[in-house]
């Protein structure tokens, strides 16, 4: 493999870990859900 390539599959790990982290941090966070959509408003406490 070449040298560029290597780097490529590094940088192309380190994003997925990122997002993969920063999907697991919104789904734990606890507090309010508002929404407004075509019934209104509507806030939720988790």
């Amino acid at each position: 493999m070449s040298r560029s390539a290597i780097y490529f599959l590094l940088g192309l790990l380190t994003v997925c870990v990122i997002v993969v982290g920063y999907m697991y941090y919104q789904e734990s966070q606890e507090g309010l859900d508002i929404r407004i959509d075509r019934d209104g408003v509507s806030i939720d406490g988790n």
